[in-house]
């Protein structure tokens, strides 16, 4: 019986063959009969959580990649200077350019490149429109949203240059050449076909590539700039040294060394962030990268948070560690590594700063002049976390005139105060005695419920007759009362000092001797002024080395301390140097000179001030320290070892549940089963991470596979062609980690080439390799068939030349804004107007590119090439 003649709604059901049920490796079983809508936001959900896997799984291949790439060996370098007569060093191996245009950026392009080979692969060798499609739309997607993410990210006017223009200017031009030679060789050398020699050129683009970086990196065959003192990688090295360091020095074999290196021999170096530094002026640099460098850079910043106040020290070595990561250089591997963790709730590689302690970590990182010294004040809450009254003076110390007959003294109240409190004030005898010099005062003083402050007069007595200055104190006692219950503060006794009107007065020195503890870092040395403070009055001073040197231990010199009419004390302020003296007694001689204004020079002229430890203090620096260098050591990016790996794996961020939010744990449980599959991929350091790399490779070709099936079986369902699925869903896909991984390289670093340098050499590496491979692969098979390899043009070539022509508006404005004062001379960043307007045009150039491409694949419009 002819099956033709049987109505449609008698023939027989076939659950293998239904509408959108063909795939490479989807669907498993048969869909036949589910809702076309639920199928597709099932797929949807599975192709996003496919994205969040390959994320996971690139973060370790490209910890595989670091491996690889940060392989040293040492050398021998001649130094007089030490016994052996030579110093070692660590050299890497791999070149800077040639990894970052190689293995980091196959790392960063894995999932394009291995959805064009799979792609062509499970289609019998055909073309098909899903790999380039994708290819494509990463490029426009880096070059145009990431650069303009990049550009508007930069905060408060701050700008980032391209470092090295040499290379930057080689993988430009070869992001424009990459797509120009598919438009070459797709629609004027053998249109609509891909010939063996077309093929292997494609993939031999990319050598080359990397040998004209190279050589432009290094000047070769181009007239030689003065060398630069310019540190290139890596950051801290942490190794311990058993019996002599680098400089012959013997060093403890427990103790964590740093090792510092010149990057003009490729050698692993700490480098400094500032951001401020101007281009050619190594001497500037080189200082800079020295503070910054080793364990004395810790050790100074361990400093700054110890006397910071109540500050605890496990948070004090996260701000520490936080401070150093952020100021070392990274390569874009490891910002990629850092933005996969982040969208999976993994283990971070800048440590989380608890909010509260935001304000201490930024006033760590101003100069010292311009800290607060009130951050610094040790001080006792009274109020036991504001729960009692604190009632005390508002100084421990006033000074009032013979002649005005009253003396104003201030109380304040603080902690709890929506409660009424009373405090008893009265006066107690000094050198003055109460009836001759002064009025007794004896009364109880209240405050009101949310009263803060409350004054009292005393009636000095003015005799008429010369008297050297004299005082007397005004106490603070509780009130006995069941009704209230509050504290006195630190200052419950307040010294009064009644000056003679009548004198100009004597200064000199308050003590003959002041002991200086190191910690303070600054140094208060009083003057006082006796026996008058009539009118205005100067006393000139300066400093005299003896064990302590200016310049070196202390900030000395000379000046003037001058004083208003009535005061009667003033100090001179002098900055104290850090020392690394396991022991410190060092002292200086400040002396008092010439007066003015009638005064003149009392007993104490010279005094000495010594400057000792702080056991105490520094006791709490080395801890800071040791806990520092333990975050540093827990921040490396690979796990040594399989129970460290499942460890992580098993627990949100990385086990810091301190530092883990909300949204941690969300993608934490989203991403749980892919991290426990991914543990069992051996660990890096197993035969220098070549294992790892091999079979993470192969588990992203798996799940690039998958990405694949899903992407075109959501598109068929919503009725989407491939090329409008590759440029829009899967690009932006596959380009989230790189998004997040620009931004950060654009903050944190001192130059725009880990951030939007290495898009163009990206771009680059995704046509010679992304089309060179499956294209020769294709090729070389029809070619043994006899028969050529078909490219159908379609919508590829329109929407190459969309993008080309993107590329070169995007690249030019780039260039412009290197050489345009009003924009910042710069790539990135510069005044908030420029670097919006540019950004916007950056991103509606990407719209324009997916429209127009999108239209062309509807036909909607239809342009003939």
């Amino acid at each position: 019986m002819n099956n033709s003649s049987i109505p449609n709604d008698y023939r027989a059901f076939d659950p293998f063959n239904y509408t959108c049920s063909e795939a490479l490796l989807l669907p498993i079983i048969s869909e036949a009969t589910w809702n076309p809508g639920v199928r597709a936001f099932l797929y949807i959900l599975a192709l996003l959580w496919c994205f969040l896997a390959v994320a996971i799984i690139a973060d370790v291949f490209m910890c595989s990649i670091e491996k690889i790439t940060s392989k040293t060996r040492k050398i021998r370098v001649a130094d007089s200077s030490v016994p052996e007569g030579y110093k070692e060093l660590e050299v890497k191996v791999w070149n800077d350019t040639v990894a970052n245009l190689s293995l980091l950026a196959l790392g960063t392009s894995a999932p394009e490149i291995l959805l064009s080979v799979i792609e062509i692969v499970g289609n019998n060798f055909k073309a098909g429109d899903l790999g380039p499609g994708t290819i494509v739309g990463s490029a426009a997607f880096n070059l145009l949203v990431i650069s303009a993410i990049c550009i508007m990210s930069i905060p408060g006017g701050d700008v980032r240059r391209i470092n090295n223009m040499k290379v930057f200017a080689v993988t430009a031009f070869s992001c424009i050449f990459a797509y120009v030679w598919l438009i070459i060789t797709l629609v004027a050398i053998s249109p609509g076909k891909i010939e063996i020699w077309e093929a292997f050129l494609t993939l031999l683009f990319f050598p080359l590539l990397i040998i004209i970086a190279f050589i432009a990196e290094k000047d070769f065959c181009m007239k030689k700039k003065p060398p630069r003192n310019d540190s290139g990688f890596v950051g801290i090295s942490l190794k311990k040294v058993s019996k002599n360091d680098a400089s012959g020095k013997t060093t403890n074999p427990n103790e964590v060394q740093v090792s510092v290196t010149n990057s003009s021999q490729n050698i692993a170096g700490y480098k400094s962030p500032r951001h401020d530094l101007q281009e050619g002026n190594p001497e500037e640099q080189e200082a800079l990268d020295q503070s910054y460098s080793g364990r004395a850079s810790i050790y100074r910043i361990a400093k700054d948070l110890a006397m910071v106040e109540d500050l605890p020290e496990d948070e004090a070595a996260k701000i520490a560690a936080k401070k150093i990561v952020e100021h070392q250089h990274h390569d874009r591997g490891w910002y990629r590594i850092n933005a996969i963790r982040n969208m999976s709730g993994g283990k971070k590689l800048i440590p989380k700063v608890l909010n509260t302690f935001d304000d201490l970590y930024n006033r760590v990182q101003l100069p010292e002049e311009e800290r607060d010294e009130a951050t610094v004040t040790k001080r006792f809450d009274h109020s036991e976390g504001g729960t009692k009254p604190v009632i005390e003076f508002t100084a421990s110390a006033v000074a009032v005139l013979e002649n005005e007959g009253k003396v104003r003294i201030g109380i304040r109240r603080s902690g709890k105060i929506d409660v009424p409190i009373s405090v008893r004030v009265e006066t107690i005898n000094g050198t003055a005695l109460e009836g001759s010099d002064y009025k007794a005062f004896d009364e109880v003083v209240s405050f009101a419920a949310n009263e803060l402050l409350r004054q009292v007069y005393i009636e000095i007595v003015d005799d008429f007759e010369w008297e050297p200055d004299e005082f007397f104190f005004v106490k603070l006692a509780p009130v006995p009362s069941r009704d209230q219950e509050f504290a006195l503060g630190n200052l419950a006794i307040c010294q009064v000092t009644i000056i003679n009107d009548d004198e100009p007065g004597t200064l000199d020195f308050a003590k003959p001797s002041i002991i200086a503890k190191e910690s303070s870092r600054r140094i208060r040395i009083p003057v006082q002024r006796l026996s008058g403070a009539d009118g205005h009055v100067s006393v000139t001073w300066r400093t005299k080395d003896m064990t302590a040197f200016d310049g070196k231990d202390f900030e000395g010199g000379e000046g003037e301390l001058k004083f208003d009419n009535g005061e009667t004390s003033k100090s001179i302020d002098l900055v104290l140097f850090p020392s690394n003296k396991p022991e410190r007694d060092d002292s200086f001689q400040v002396e008092l000179l010439e007066t003015t204004g009638g005064a003149k020079l009392g007993r104490l002229t010279k005094t000495v001030v010594t400057i000792v430890n702080d056991e105490e203090f520094n006791g709490l620096v080395s801890r800071i320290v040791n806990m520092t260098f333990g975050n540093l050591d827990g921040l490396a990016l690979e796990d040594s070892t399989y129970i460290s790996q499942f460890k992580n794996a098993m627990n949100v961020n990385g086990g810091d549940i301190e530092g883990a939010t909300f949204v941690d744990y969300i993608l934490h449980f989203l991403t749980f089963v892919w991290k426990i599959i991914f543990a069992f991929i051996p660990p890096v350091h197993i035969l220098g991470g070549w294992p790892t790399f091999v079979i993470s490779l192969g588990m992203i070709g798996f799940l690039t596979a998958l990405i694949g099936d899903l992407a075109s079986l959501f598109g068929c369902l919503i009725g989407l062609e491939d090329s409008i699925t590759a440029i829009t869903l899967v690009a932006l896909g596959t380009s989230m980690p790189d998004t997040f991984a620009s931004k950060t390289a654009a903050i944190m670093e001192r130059y725009a080439d880990s951030s939007v340098g290495n898009v163009t050499g990206s771009n680059s590496v995704n046509v010679f390799l992304g089309l060179g491979i499956p294209w020769v692969i294709a090729s070389i098979y029809w070619h043994t068939k006899g028969l050529p390899f078909e490219v159908p043009v379609g919508s590829l070539v329109f929407s190459v030349i969309l993008y080309t022509i993107a590329a070169v508006i995007a690249l030019s404005i780039l260039v412009i804004r290197r050489n345009v004062k009003c924009l910042g001379n710069a790539e990135l960043g510069g005044p908030t107007v420029g670097k919006i307007v540019c950004g916007i045009i950056f991103i509606t150039l990407w719209v324009l590119y997916v429209l127009f491409s999108a239209l062309q694949a509807k036909k909607v419009i239809n342009v003939q090439i």
